[in-house]
């Protein structure tokens, strides 16, 4: 598993944008700024976040982004959710017809355990948590 660009990128745009909505809709070209982003980028960062139903946009000269509901009702995995196709480790994981040996594979349940771990990180962390952490702080809580 790793994780994309437009996955990190999407994490920043949504902690941007749960940082300064308070102040308004949220311009893509002001998160792009802030962001050290292309704009034109971002433009493709932002629609699973539309479609997934975590971000509103509003066209015109007031026009921009909000969050469809509370950061602390957004999860990050929701997030990544949006973003990714799937965070699965190993095929096998989501889909056990995919592997013949999935029955007597002894190292199965190790990769279900950190599967489970990291399903379980990114459930228990909302938007609203990472976007009060400090700039340069890192997110070690759990």
């Amino acid at each position: 598993m790793k994780i994309s660009t437009k996955t990190r990128y999407g994490m920043r745009l949504m902690i941007d944008i749960a940082q300064h909505q308070g102040e308004g809709r949220v311009a893509l070209k002001d998160v792009a700024e802030r962001q050290d982003v292309s704009k034109k980028y971002l433009e493709q960062v932002v629609a699973p976040f539309v479609s997934a139903g975590l971000l509103s946009v509003t066209r015109g000269a007031q026009g921009g982004y909000r969050l469809t509901r509370p950061a602390q009702d957004i999860t990050l995995a929701d997030i990544v959710g949006a973003s990714e196709e799937g965070l699965e480790l190993l095929t096998c994981l989501m889909d056990a017809s995919t592997c013949e040996r999935v029955d007597g594979c002894c190292s199965r349940g190790i990769w279900c355990g950190l599967q489970g771990a990291i399903n379980a990180y990114l459930e228990g962390q909302t938007l609203a948590d990472v976007a009060l952490c400090d700039k340069g702080s890192l997110l070690m809580s759990h």
